[in-house]
């Protein structure tokens, strides 16, 4: 079996704080992140999908009624683990110069990128993300439900916010467009998303 392990967050606890306080980076991390994990190489054990790697996984159990525990499982590792790279101590500010080419392109300005994806993660109903993804040679925003990703919709994910209530709820209570603000403001990590693009 091909056990899934809790990679390692990128920054200490306290590494976002004032935005992102260690307190919720404790519940999130180590226990709804951890809680996926844990969930997940229980579901696969003794299957076919104890062998194969997250991606591999997401893909194979995506839209199947009975393997939806093994996706969402699945899918909530891979989100969560790209979540923590899409944000850095120190983030936000000017975009790389490549970047910032694209999004001028696609939506006018770095402002109208930004203003469009905080839209986007805030209307998000219930729990979900909101994403900068590039589809095709376009980049676009889009968001999704729960546990979907845009992995399985041919388009490459190039950063996220993750506005499950776990994910704010401990430091900003009901304002979800408080800390998509401060996120984009303050911590989002562009020089991934770039990397991203790049691959």
């Amino acid at each position: 079996m091909n056990e899934h392990v809790l990679p390692p967050l990128p920054y200490a606890d306290n590494a976002l704080e004032p935005v992102i306080t260690a307190h919720t980076i404790d519940f999130h991390y180590r226990k709804h992140h951890q809680g996926y994990v844990d969930n997940l190489n229980k579901l696969v054990a003794g299957t076919d999908y104890a062998t194969l790697s997250l991606e591999k996984i997401i893909a194979a159990t995506s839209g199947l009624v009975e393997a939806a525990a093994i996706f969402n499982n699945a899918a909530q590792i891979w989100n969560h683990t790209f979540y923590w790279k899409s944000l850095q101590t120190k983030g936000g500010g000017e975009p790389p110069a490549a970047l910032k080419e694209k999004m001028a392109a696609a939506f006018g300005s770095v402002d109208g990128c930004k203003r469009e994806l905080a839209s986007m993660a805030v209307s998000q109903f219930g729990s979900g993300w909101g994403w900068l993804v590039l589809d095709g040679d376009k980049l676009k925003i889009v968001k999704t439900a729960n546990a979907e990703t845009p992995l399985t919709t041919n388009m490459k994910p190039l950063l996220t916010i993750d506005v499950w209530e776990h994910a704010y709820y401990l430091d900003y209570q009901n304002r979800r467009a408080d800390y998509v603000a401060a996120v984009l403001d303050k911590l989002i990590n562009w020089e991934f998303a770039l990397e991203n693009f790049r691959l």
